[in-house]
């Protein structure tokens, strides 16, 4: 485990697969996904790094239903004062509910990929979602949190913008692994494109990844880049 700084207020929380994020504000802790099954001991520990208790952690959200991210989930359901928020559409994968429906994956490199990553990652165990959130709601943490319901990877995949810090967290979507790219392992290639060009038109000058490092935009600087994606 390993916890960056990207802005004062604001880490990444590297996890032996996948990461988080560790949004603090004065009276209470934000967490944006909350990685495999068994990262529950790692993202306590981070936020304890920080000055602060799991006690203080009063939102967290997840971007969508895959196990790297949804997988901590019912650790953090122990924790007393976190609730977690998923959009109304992956909810009940996230629950136990229904089972979670397989990318569309037609490339073979994809595919390989697939293949490769996937035998690594537990299952996520059912977790308790106190929130339903359907695209628009503003969440009370980093100055008015604004949920955008931005299917494609999941149908429920959902950023998170911070208007009033600049800062956006794509899920997965977009990453940053070598290269700023459309994500992989998408249940509609189309949809996630069309929620790709969204988040690029919101010119946010801190990015934050499901997979891959943050991108930190210079004065002047240009942001996410929607021609990277055909259609």
């Amino acid at each position: 485990m390993e916890i960056i700084e990207v802005l004062p207020r604001l880490h990444m929380v590297r996890l032996a697969f996948g990461q988080a994020y560790v949004w603090q504000d004065p009276g209470s802790v934000t967490l944006v996904d909350t990685g495999v099954a068994g990262s529950g001991a790692d993202l306590a520990e981070a936020i304890r790094s920080l000055g602060r208790s799991v006690e203080e952690v009063e939102h967290v959200v997840l971007t969508h239903f895959h196990e790297d991210h949804a997988g901590g989930a019912s650790e953090v359901n122990t924790w007393p004062n976190a609730r977690v928020h998923a959009h109304e559409a992956d909810a009940p994968i996230i629950t136990g509910a229904v089972p979670g429906p397989p990318a569309v994956i037609t490339e073979n490199w994809e595919r390989r990929l697939f293949e490769q990553i996937t035998p690594g990652v537990p299952d996520a165990p059912p977790a308790r979602v106190d929130v339903v959130l359907e695209g628009g709601e503003v969440l009370p943490f980093g100055g008015g949190a604004l949920v955008l319901h931005l299917p494609g990877h999941t149908d429920g995949s959902v950023a998170i913008h911070l208007p009033e810090h600049d800062v956006l967290f794509t899920g997965d979507t977009i990453s940053n692994v070598g290269q700023v790219a459309l994500g992989v392992f998408n249940l509609d290639k189309a949809r996630a494109i069309e929620s790709f060009k969204a988040m690029a038109a919101l010119n946010a000058r801190t990015v934050l990844f499901g997979h891959g490092e943050p991108l930190l935009v210079p004065p002047g600087g240009k942001g996410l880049d929607s021609s990277v994606v055909a259609g």
